[in-house]
């Protein structure tokens, strides 16, 4: 009759209200009557209800309780309730207020509680509860148990959780294949695989077999240790065993393969998944699509991005951003722009990490009218610029010599708190010092150090390589000392861009002293250190040191480059040597170094000076068979 009185009540009056009172007495009433579901809507109603205290409910479902002749379920439905709605805090204050009330809520509820908590990782509070359950008087079981391993294994106490298991087991509560399979599995999260594999191998003595669950979590622990081919032997144990590996089996072995851009592999992977007759998930498409589209492979990656709608399976905003971000990677800013439509139209909202990654295509290939563009609707639409979208808009205004948009977008960056690193700063000194604006350069060294954010090696290569553009070498050699100081020690990039200073102040003699010196200390010149010297004689027109220097480069593994090559004949040509020219042009082509415009520029314009116009126009025939437009000048 009371159900049928409920029934009447809401077929007649459709406005009708509830108060807490009548709901919970309807809740009774239907759980009584076995109609769980219905009573659970009916709960959610009164714990979704504005301005009802936690307490109003508990008090009126208890006060309630044994008029309408009610049991215990009714609680196990509330606390459950609570939990299936993510509401763990109200749930925790509800469970109290029952304890509070004598009332005993069930083991049922109290697993239900006590999982909700660990799966949002409230594990301090989960313990609480925990106590609670025990003082309850409650006899535990074997999920109770599998629960609090599990909130153990998440806190990385494997020690104390095979503690808890061994006093469980004290108290007649035996772990299953649930409990090895979560001890198993924070073995393999803490690097111990060791552990992982006795585990595994001693549960035939304990009277368990390995399941699924138990390969998949040591396959996963392999693979994130680096040992992917282990993790193969483990999968070819499972198929022989009659164990039928599932998606989540191969997904870190194609992850790991994706990682390593192995991309054969991987693709081996990615089939024998579907020969299997399994349905690649999410996470294998991403990590294959995210492989192919980082390596230039953006037809496959496109290929499988249509596999993916075929089988059913919805992209998500990873996966789109997976593919922006290889079309921006290679300069496909068109491609890019027209899957963040695709994305937009089908109702993925771009987060900060897809901002990002078409803010850093827009700006490498200097579009950036488009970027500014791109920055406004990110902010229009409520997206937070994060430290990434400022360094990424400073680094590209500042290498496009927008110097004036970079200092504009750092103030931003202070203004919303986003605390600079070393590398935006690095990015707008190497921007002034590229304009020659050493004040300004000098002027952001000292605001960085005022904050405590100290340069490094980079920072003081930029800020000497400034210096020595502009012919100071003194004041280059003082950060140099600095630098030393510091016990940053200077690199072979920082001894050529020295020895560049040098050589375009005019004075050669002290770059080839400070090549020799470099050498004595340790620091190996390379290509580039020789290249250097090697022109600053050849403007003081000194081409005997410079042919020496060539043969000891050489002797000391150096091939000559087109730069080495091009210098020489250069100076030959100056000089209206042409004979030594032709020879070196010669020896050039017999080690496989291919000559540029500016090699046959040089050699046609040496002719041309020596009034040998055959000779000329030979070369101006062969620029032109090697695909060189010649200015016509000479």
């Amino acid at each position: 009759m009371g159900q049928r009185f409920i029934d009447l009540v809401a077929a007649k009056n459709p406005g009708f209200k509830h108060s807490s009172l009548s709901l919970s007495a309807s809740v009774h009433i239907l759980a009584r009557s076995r109609r769980a579901s219905d009573a659970q809507a009916l709960i959610l109603r009164m714990v979704r209800k504005s301005g009802v205290s936690r307490v109003e409910v508990v008090d009126s479902l208890v006060s309630t309780y044994q008029g309408c002749g009610s049991n215990p379920f009714v609680f196990d439905l509330l606390i459950r309730t609570y939990v299936q709605a993510r509401k763990l805090r109200e749930a925790v204050e509800a469970f109290r207020l029952l304890k509070s009330r004598g009332i005993c809520v069930p083991l049922n509820a109290c697993n239900s509680l006590l999982g909700g908590l660990v799966k949002v990782e409230w594990v301090d509070l989960a313990w609480e509860v925990y106590g609670d359950v025990v003082g309850f008087g409650l006899e535990l079981n074997v999920y109770t148990l599998n629960i609090m391993v599990n909130a153990l294994c998440k806190n990385r106490k494997i020690e104390d959780a095979k503690l808890y298991i061994s006093e469980m087991e004290e108290k007649g509560i035996f772990p299953d294949i649930v409990t090895y399979n979560t001890l198993i599995n924070a073995y393999c999260c803490e690097g111990l695989l060791e552990e992982a594999f006795d585990l595994k191998n001693s549960l035939s003595t304990k009277g368990l077999q390995s399941c699924l669950s138990t390969y998949n979590a040591i396959v996963n622990g392999l693979c994130k240790n680096g040992k992917y081919g282990k993790a193969k032997e483990v999968l070819n144990e499972m198929l022989q065993i009659g164990i039928s590996p599932d998606c989540t089996t191969y997904n870190p072995l194609l992850v790991e393969c994706c990682r390593k851009d192995n991309l054969s592999d991987a693709q081996g992977i990615f089939d024998e998944i579907l020969h299997r007759g399994l349905v690649p998930d999410l996470v294998s498409y991403s990590s294959i699509i995210g492989l192919f589209s980082r390596n230039g492979h953006l037809d496959k990656a496109l290929s499988y991005f249509k596999s993916l709608k075929g089988v059913g399976l919805v992209p998500d905003n990873v996966i789109y951003t997976v593919l922006i971000g290889g079309f921006c990677k290679y300069g496909m800013m068109s491609e890019a722009l027209k899957m963040r439509d695709e994305m937009v139209d089908q109702g993925c909202l771009m987060d900060i990490v897809t901002y990002n990654t078409i803010l850093n295509g827009l700006c490498k290939e200097r579009m950036l009218s488009d970027a500014d563009q791109l920055f406004n609707e990110m902010l229009e639409r409520g997206i937070y610029p994060d430290f990434c979208t400022f360094t990424t808009l400073i680094h590209g205004y500042s290498k496009h010599k927008n110097m004036n948009k970079a200092l504009s977008l750092f103030s931003s960056m202070i203004q919303r708190n986003l605390k600079p690193d070393v590398v935006t700063y690095n990015t707008l000194i190497d921007g002034f010092c590229k304009e020659g604006d050493m004040e300004k350069a000098d002027e952001l060294w000292g605001d960085m150090i005022s904050r405590r954010i100290f340069p490094n090696h980079i920072t003081y290569n930029i800020l000497i390589n400034g210096f020595c553009s502009q012919c100071h070498v003194l004041e280059a050699f003082k950060l140099w000392d600095e630098m030393v100081g510091k016990g940053i020690e200077p690199n072979i990039v920082t001894c050529n861009i020295v020895i560049k200073g040098y050589c375009r102040s005019g004075d050669v003699a002290k770059a080839y002293e400070f090549l020799k010196k470099m050498t004595s200390e340790g620091v190996v010149p390379d290509i580039i250190t020789y290249n250097s010297v090697i022109h600053g004689f050849i403007k003081k027109d000194n081409m005997d040191k410079a042919l020496y220097l060539v043969h000891k480069m050489e002797n000391q593994g150096l091939l000559p480059d087109v730069i080495t090559y091009n210098t020489i004949l250069e100076g030959f040509c100056r000089e209206g040597r042409m004979q030594e020219a032709n020879l070196v042009y010669n020896k050039m082509i017999e080690q496989g170094v291919n000559p540029d415009r500016s090699t046959f520029i040089s050699l046609i314009n040496g002719h041309v000076s020596q009034d040998n116009m055959k000779e000329a126009f030979r070369f101006h025939d062969e620029m032109l068979q090697r695909g060189f437009v010649p200015d016509d000048k000479f």
